[in-house]
């Protein structure tokens, strides 16, 4: 049997497009269990913060936006277990799968019942671990939107095609590369919001990731410059002291 302890880069099927720029929380205190998922996400195209005890994963829920959240149920700290109900209070609806060793059929109710959205028993499989991703997003309703439409611009999440179409003028369109992607469709989820450099970088990146000062400021340049190629190179504006939001123009 392959599991997670001893080939942890097993490739699957799954297309390049399927997990791009979806941001997970891996909390996970084996360190062989975690490194070995980690690396097979980041294969996925997966953006993955990895920590290894519940009050670090706490802090990072606190500063990051996470599209789904795997937990170790025994950790030091907070538990998964306690990780989920706290979650789930706060009206959190994040999908979850719980990560467990813990393989009594009343452990799997308590994992349930405290939140979690699947449960998966180790030893395990990558490719299982991954299907079971893929399941939790064909069944989460923040999954099931294919586009994303603010105002003039619609955003394909098929093929990462950017169009628009402001009045009197035909429709304009482009694909973007993924961080690209990411970025413009970080902008058009808060359309009325100027994005900090801290706030972007946190979407864009792991937390633990080197950041080079002017990382923002250079992703900003390439998408305006994609954008240039439909004539839209002013969809994302500059704010005095350093921030950046969408062009009121595009969004209304």
């Amino acid at each position: 049997m392959i599991t997670a302890y001893n080939n942890p880069l097993v490739q699957t099927e799954s297309a390049d497009l399927e997990f791009a720029g979806m941001k997970i929380l891996l909390v996970e205190d084996e360190f062989d269990v975690g490194s070995a998922i980690q690396r097979t996400l980041k294969q996925e195209q997966f953006i993955v913060d990895w920590v290894q005890n519940g009050d670090e994963a706490w802090y990072c829920l606190k500063q990051s936006q996470y599209t789904l959240a795997i937990l170790d149920w025994m950790l030091p700290g907070l538990t998964g277990l306690e990780l989920c109900k706290r979650l789930r209070s706060q009206q959190n609806a994040m999908p979850i799968l719980m990560l467990t060793a813990r393989d009594r059929w009343e452990d799997k109710v308590l994992g349930l019942d405290a939140g979690a959205d699947d449960y998966l028993i180790k030893p395990f499989r990558m490719e299982e671990l991954l299907a079971r991703l893929r399941a939790l997003q064909r069944r989460a309703p923040q999954f099931q939107t294919q586009q994303l439409q603010v105002g003039s611009l619609t955003l394909e999440y098929g093929d990462r095609t950017l169009s628009c179409q402001l009045p009197d003028t035909p429709t304009r369109s482009t694909r973007l590369s993924k961080k690209e992607f990411q970025l413009l469709e970080y902008f058009m989820k808060h359309p009325k919001q100027a994005m900090s450099r801290d706030q972007i970088l946190n979407y864009l990146y792991e937390l633990d990731a080197e950041r080079i000062s002017n990382v923002v400021a250079a992703q900003v340049r390439l998408l305006r410059r994609r954008l240039a190629e439909i004539d839209c190179s002013d969809l994302i504006e500059t704010i005095p002291g350093g921030s950046y939001r969408l062009n009121p123009r595009y969004a209304e």
